[in-house]
């Protein structure tokens, strides 16, 4: 009997360090806290891409609540291709300590690169732009998921782009 007891509890250490993994894995892939990570396995019942659609969703939901928030601090930016296409952005943010972040600051140069690269018109065909690096996250989602992430409002407040 004392094998059984060790066993299991062998077997449930393993099934405690598989989910640990899990949770650490879709945390990185999403930016999602460690309880939040949790709780979308759970739901998902262990299904990893299901939890992550769960925390995308969520963080959606959680972008929208902090869009009246009001904007305070964020960057300029600014991108030149090849010496013949460039473009200047502000990137707006409730907190100094946000537009220092490694999420916004990597976002603010993810979205200056796709105005050099598409060419929005305003602000509104930006947004509905799908992303350069993966075609099925539009500019508005990626946005959105890093408000999730960093817990604040971001809002691109204007860009200029110039070409030869």
């Amino acid at each position: 009997m004392r094998r059984r007891g060790k066993k299991r509890t062998k077997k449930k250490k393993r099934n405690k360090m598989a989910d640990a993994q899990e949770v650490k894995k879709l945390r990185e892939q999403t930016g999602a806290g460690v309880m939040d990570a949790k709780k979308a396995l759970q739901e998902a019942e262990g299904d990893f891409d299901k939890a992550a659609e769960i925390i995308k969703e969520k963080g959606l939901a959680k972008a929208d609540s902090k869009s009246d928030r009001e904007i305070k601090a964020g960057i300029v930016t600014s991108y030149v291709h090849n010496d013949r296409i460039g473009a200047v952005l502000r990137l707006g943010c409730e907190t100094d300590f946000v537009a220092k972040s490694e999420p916004f600051t990597q976002l603010a140069d993810n979205l200056i690169k796709q105005v050099v690269a598409m060419g929005p018109q305003d602000i509104d065909e930006l947004m509905a732009q799908p992303f350069f690096k993966d075609e099925k996250t539009t500019i508005e989602e990626l946005i959105k998921s890093t408000i999730a992430q960093t817990g604040e409002n971001i809002r691109v407040d204007e860009f200029y782009r110039i070409e030869l």
